[in-house]
């Protein structure tokens, strides 16, 4: 159901993979709801996707970039605003790799030039973004920046390694860059910590099946599903949270609450 709550708004959303990735489903949300929006995601990741399919789905265009790139943010932001015809009122950082994750290495034994990228992917391009986007004065006033993480930034999940730290430096930058843009623009910047999610990505992770079905268990709930997270990221996009900002928002069927279920209880006593 349509609410037109983005009628007129203009956004960009990365990350986009497949009909999996959550950023598919904000785009189709988005697209939905009256925005008009570019696509971006970096050239390998496009070879890799369905972009293509999307693009056509929402009537957008999209425009490659390597968001470690602060020449591609540049020119994605520049030519986003040409082809929109105005300034941004969204953006949608849906971005995270680790090298060590992908070559199942140990949080003892990680690779620190892989490190280094997980870091650069998964965190400080949100950085660079907002950077470009303050640099160019690309957003509206009352704009809306929101990127996705998880709960591994305060609690230890031994499989997630280096990203953990990734997801914890990104919730940082958004508290920073929050009060930054906030004073200057009124533009609102938060993170959406999601229950784990079945996505390309996320399945990547050493031992997803387990972490989710206790994730599950957990949160009276259940697990958030991407369709429902995506609903949240409009609703974060809407002029309905204009004073929501700096916030790591929980998105989890309660997980983050809880100390043990029932569920659990009676799981570990069989």
């Amino acid at each position: 159901m349509s609410y037109n709550l983005l009628k007129g708004k203009k956004g960009i959303i990365f990350g986009a993979l497949d009909e999996k990735s959550i950023a598919w489903k904000v785009a189709m949300r988005a697209k939905e709801e009256g925005a008009e929006f570019v696509l971006t995601n970096a050239p390998i990741a496009m070879r890799m996707g369905e972009i293509n399919k999307l693009a056509e789905a929402c009537n957008a265009q999209i425009i490659p970039a390597d968001a470690t790139s602060v020449e591609d943010l540049e020119n994605l932001f520049t030519k986003a605003q040409e082809i929109l015809g105005g300034k941004i009122d969204f953006v949608l950082h849906s971005i995270g790799s680790s090298p060590n994750i992908r070559k199942g290495k140990s949080y003892g034994d990680l690779n620190y030039d892989w490190f280094q990228k997980t870091l650069d992917i998964s965190a400080l391009s949100f950085h660079k973004v907002m950077h470009v986007a303050e640099k160019q004065d690309a957003m509206n006033e009352w704009g809306s920046i929101v990127a996705l993480s998880y709960i591994a930034a305060q609690r230890v999940f031994p499989d997630y390694t280096d990203m953990s730290h990734a997801k914890a430096v990104l919730e940082s930058i958004a508290r920073n860059y929050g009060y930054r843009l906030g004073r200057a623009k009124k533009i609102r910047v938060n993170t959406i910590s999601q229950s784990p999610t079945k996505t390309t990505a996320g399945t990547g992770v050493g031992g997803f099946d387990a972490f989710f079905d206790y994730a599950d268990k957990m949160s009276p709930l259940g697990n958030a599903p991407a369709e429902a997270c995506a609903d949240y990221c409009i609703s974060l996009f809407s002029d309905l949270t204009r004073y929501v900002t700096m916030q790591n928002l929980m998105h989890d069927g309660g997980f983050s609450s809880m100390g043990i279920s029932e569920d659990i209880v009676e799981l570990i006593s069989k």
